[in-house]
């Protein structure tokens, strides 16, 4: 018989610590981190000159809020995909979810008069479950699926990841009327990129502060700097670029060419090793 000093025998939580690594790593769901993505979609593009909504110019054939789109649908750990439009454009994407076999894409609402009026908007039509939010820029196409997981992973990890690269020129900070006022050291500026990944209670709070105080974010990591949320910076690629300007499409179009070169080569090497097996 057991003495009463006897504890029972303890069942090990090692296999589900070691399942919870081996899904980080390959960046499957994660059960209790329901993840939605926003998309923002509704700006003006004043800067392509041509009057044509950026997302919806054409690269290769496919436009490039699509192209964003099917980055974020390859991502595992996302569940789902709302995108913040133009009035005038949500019809638009009922048949690019169907064309380009988006999914994930659950809503399609309308934007506000700023990007960070329609990031919130977003956020509020995110699903009951969602437990961690990343908002994204329609026009950056050129992101990888593998980069979008590593930052919400950090997102998981930290609470607020973004996504950027670290600075290689020399950065100046100038006064209003164009004079250098100091130097930053350089090994520690980052240029910020989406996605932008949070915890969403955290994120509702830093959206909402923002609002009531009428403090203006150029991006989704200043409002959770304005709560004092620390944000970890994730380096991803110098090709994760937004398309702004017309000057833009034609580095994309090279990215992708180079990018669809690698690809065929890959596939040529993987037939001649089954054809070596064989």
């Amino acid at each position: 018989m057991r003495k009463k000093s006897d504890k029972a025998p303890q069942k090990s939580d090692a296999p589900s610590k070691i399942a919870g690594i081996l899904r980080a790593i390959a960046g499957k769901p994660h059960p209790k981190h329901f993840t939605s993505v926003v998309i923002c979609a509704a700006g003006s593009s004043t800067r392509m000159g041509d009057g044509n909504s950026k997302q919806f110019i054409e690269l290769e054939g496919i436009p490039v809020v699509a192209r964003t789109l099917q980055a974020y649908e390859a991502v595992d750990c996302v569940h789902e995909i709302i995108v913040v439009a133009k009035e005038d454009e949500i019809s638009l994407y009922d048949n690019m979810k169907e064309a380009y076999g988006i999914t994930k894409l659950t809503k399609v609402v309308k934007g506000g008069s700023t990007r960070q009026e329609s990031a919130r908007l977003g956020s509020d039509e995110v699903d009951k479950r969602c437990k961690y939010i990343a908002v994204a820029d329609a026009a950056r196409c050129l992101i990888t699926p593998e980069e979008i997981s590593r930052v919400i992973h950090a997102a998981y990890q930290w609470n607020a990841a973004s996504a950027g690269i670290k600075a290689t020129d020399t950065v100046k900070v100038c006064d209003k009327s164009a004079f250098i006022d100091y130097t930053p050291e350089r090994k520690l500026v980052w240029m910020a990129q989406t996605p932008q990944a949070f915890q969403i209670d955290l994120y509702r709070a830093a959206a909402y502060v923002c609002r009531d105080e009428k403090f203006e974010a150029t991006d989704d990591n200043q409002m959770a700097e304005h709560i004092r949320v620390p944000v970890k910076m994730v380096e991803c690629s110098r090709e994760n670029i937004k398309i702004t300007e017309a000057s833009d499409l034609i580095f994309a179009k090279a990215v992708l060419a180079v990018r669809k070169e690698a690809a065929a080569e890959a596939a040529k090497k993987a037939s001649r090793v089954w054809e070596d097996r064989a």
